[in-house]
């Protein structure tokens, strides 16, 4: 990748792994260190370099070599406008003729340079949000951002941003002046201003700095041509890691929805964590239950509905996260024998990985189909089925509960079943279509008893009460590692965290579905038992609509959740093998 550095050099306070330019007061830091095994490293990737950070005597801890502030040529790192959104330049161009200094920052900027679709464009700009514009809202036609544009309206109240409307389409745009103002707050700590860094640099190293993640922390000037990375994002985007602003325990504590995102993040990227981060998920795991349970689902919903969601059930599977947020489907994992870094599948992750090939971070779905999808496979573990019963009623929620159809076209499939699944049946007499009815009717209300405990706290609850002995996490692998005897602080903390924060298999308060998405789902599949609705038009076709997808339409959702269970009850790679097999026999 050709990169043309443009800016200049600060004395220390920049490292090109984590810039940790602050110095804390009052602080007693919990130990980082981790035993934790991660991947091995690419070849030719360096190993982490010692972190570097300002101590409250003003000496730099770690190596003393400088480092570069980097300033990037877009045109070099092959981003062009025409990758940007068409809202978003407008947005961007509006501003810009005000006089106003614009900028696209955060995870856009990062999939840009990566030549991925971003899920969102976000601008922040040095316009002001003015303080009184909070309280009377109707009044924000007088100030800055608002007067280039005919809608738009202000959200939030500790980091106020401007929702700017662009035809169907809300443009996020926040300012200078507000998203400074979190700095510092959680703990006493303060931005040092290195040497040799001029207002604007000043200002925009402020902002890039209060951000989650390093890969997070880049600054695209599209007039400029120029990217900003104070915080060492593009060599982590090389070495494909995700790595904290702030040490990660710390930046957890601040913040502990990025919990979720690095694993979100980690996920869709195909990144790996650094060790800090690692140890402090697996540590700090619990604490996402004092989210509220709005921002979870919000959470899952990202990491479900947007083309990453195989990815992210096996992150959370692997640091523990899954028996806190699902724990019905963490325990169905134990059943399966599944080890934390499992790579095998099974149906519950097919089923998933089936979805994620529909759906992408600028084409989601609905939050009802995934949610549908974990009743269907709940239901499916609960009472095993014939591959017969589970292709009819898949058919029969397509076309809006015509069994007598479903099970005529179910009948004439000839392609093979994957039979590797323990929750598909064989023996099963279901010559007629009455007994092949009736089984699929038992289904239906499976798959509603299904949603309906998925929603129960109680049984939720007691879902891994079953398998008190699961496979060991990353904590219970540093745990067992020669590191954790070998630094007493490390154990120290660990044994702290266990006597302050019980077993989530004990204590688990995770149901995070609200009501809305509960009754959504539920009516993807009550046609089944009602029958036939009246009105309701199938899906014809193979081509899917994404807008109708993403705002729930009930045919959209029913068609691709028919399309998931069919490719994954009976996968075109298994009609492949037997075509081929009776090619070469």
């Amino acid at each position: 990748m050709a990169v043309a550095v443009l800016g200049f050099s600060s004395r220390s306070y920049l490292t090109v792994h984590r810039p940790l330019i602050y110095c804390f007061h009052k602080v007693r830091q919990r130990s980082s260190y981790a035993a934790v095994e991660l991947p091995r490293e690419p070849v030719g990737v360096p190993k982490e370099k010692e972190t570097h950070f300002t101590r409250s005597d003003g000496r730099v801890k770690g190596d003393s070599k400088a480092s570069e502030w980097k300033k990037l040529s877009s045109k070099d790192l092959g981003i062009t406008t025409s990758m940007i959104a068409k809202p978003t330049k407008y947005v961007l161009k509006g501003l810009k003729k005000k006089g106003y200094e614009v900028y696209l920052v955060g995870g856009c900027v990062r999939d840009l340079i990566l030549k991925r679709t971003p899920k969102d464009f976000d601008i922040i700009t040095s316009a002001e949000l003015k303080e009184s514009t909070f309280l009377a809202p109707c009044k924000f036609i007088h100030f800055k951002v608002v007067r280039a544009f005919h809608r738009c309206e202000v959200v939030g109240k500790r980091f106020p941003i401007c929702h700017v409307h662009v035809n169907d389409t809300i443009v996020e745009v926040s300012s200078f002046s507000t998203t400074g103002k979190g700095i510092g707050q959680k703990f006493d700590y303060t931005l040092r201003r290195p040497p040799d860094c001029d207002d604007h640099d000043y200002i925009r190293l402020r902002n890039c700095w209060q951000r989650d993640f390093t890969i997070n922390g880049l600054m695209f000037d599209p007039y400029a041509e120029i990217v900003y990375d104070y915080m060492g994002g593009m060599q982590d985007i090389k070495n494909a890691k995700v790595r904290t602003i702030i040490p990660a325990n710390m930046s957890f504590m601040e913040d502990r929805a990025r919990i979720l995102r690095g694993v979100r993040i980690a996920a869709r990227l195909g990144f790996r964590f650094t060790k800090d981060i690692a140890y402090s998920v697996r540590e700090l795991s619990s604490t996402v239950l004092r989210l509220d349970k709005g921002r979870i689902f919000m959470e899952m919903n990202y990491m479900l509905a947007y083309g990453s969601a195989e990815a992210s059930l096996r992150l959370l599977w692997r640091f523990g996260l899954l028996e806190i947020l699902l724990p019905i489907q963490a325990a169905y994992l134990v059943s399966q024998g599944f080890r934390r870094r499992d790579k095998r599948s099974n149906m519950l992750l097919s089923l998933f990985s089936n979805l994620d090939k529909l759906v992408a971070p600028d084409r989601p779905c609905h939050n009802s189909l995934w949610v549908g999808l974990l009743a269907f496979h709940k239901a499916l573990v609960d009472q095993p089925r014939h591959p017969l019963v589970v292709t009819a009623f898949s058919l029969a929620v397509h076309n809006g509960g015509s069994l007598s159809e479903a099970v005529e076209i179910a009948r004439r499939i000839s392609q093979p079943h994957d039979d590797s699944f323990s929750e598909l049946l064989e023996a099963l007499d279901l010559d007629s279509d009455k007994s092949l009815i009736d089984e699929i009717m038992d289904f239906a209300l499976s798959v509603k008893s299904a949603l309906i405990n998925m929603t129960d706290e109680s049984f939720v609850s007691q879902a891994m009460s079953k398998y008190p002995q699961a496979p060991y996490s990353e904590l219970e692998t540093l745990k067992n590692s020669s590191l954790f005897s070998r630094h007493p602080m490390i154990k120290r903390n660990t044994v702290e965290l266990e006597e302050n924060n019980p077993s989530p298999f004990c204590n688990n308060e995770s149901v995070f579905i609200p009501l809305s998405s509960f009754l959504r789902a539920s009516k993807i599949f009550e046609c089944v038992e009602m029958g036939c609705e009246k009105g309701f038009v199938p899906k014809r076709g193979s081509k899917i609509d994404y807008e109708f997808l993403a705002m729930g339409s009930l045919q959209e959702v029913r068609h691709v959740f028919a399309r998931i269970v069919f490719d994954t009850v009976h996968p075109l790679s298994l009609d492949t093998q037997n075509n081929s097999v009776s090619q070469n026999s």
